[in-house]
């Protein structure tokens, strides 16, 4: 078989679909589908995130210092693509996909309940990369469905039916 160049923007496919949910200083919450999102260090336990300096929540990331990854199961779609089309400057997303909250364990950001399993960080780097800024963000505390949670305290990733 013959290889040829190919488009560089998105090589690394499939990516995992996540929501990243936030919360402001001033109590707001928001949520934002992230393309760039992957785990980056097993000891301590980090994930890295890319968001773009324009987008709503990247204010809102930088001064509160935490932010949630959501994995996306494909019950989520329609509110998965309606958060990714929609942007908060445009008006409040989380109300009109009536999107279920809860307050995180360990960070000042929501979990979306939606969510087959939600991971809390809090930011402890982040790079410039050109159109992103990679925000490295130590694992606080992971939620799961606790059907999801095998008797050692593992997710069985195998029982979600991904995005």
């Amino acid at each position: 078989m013959i290889k040829k160049q190919a488009n560089m923007k998105s090589c690394l496919q499939p990516a995992p679909k996540v929501l990243v949910s936030c919360r402001g200083l001033n109590g707001e919450n928001n949520v934002l589908a992230v393309a760039y999102c992957c785990n980056c260090s097993y000891d301590p336990p980090m994930v890295m995130v890319g968001i773009v300096p324009s987008r709503y929540s990247y204010k809102l990331i930088k001064e509160s210092g935490c932010f949630v990854v959501n994995l996306v199961g494909k019950e989520y779609k329609e509110t998965f693509d309606y958060l990714g089309s929609h942007s908060k400057y445009d008006g409040d997303k989380i109300a009109e996909m009536n999107v279920s909250l809860s307050e995180g364990v360990k960070v000042n950001a929501p979990v979306l309940d939606g969510c087959p399993v939600s991971i809390e960080c809090k930011i402890v780097d982040s790079i410039l990369t050109g159109s992103h800024e990679m925000f490295v963000g130590k694992i606080e505390y992971v939620h799961a469905y606790d059907k999801l949670i095998d008797s050692k305290g593992d997710i069985d990733f195998s029982l979600i039916d991904f995005l």
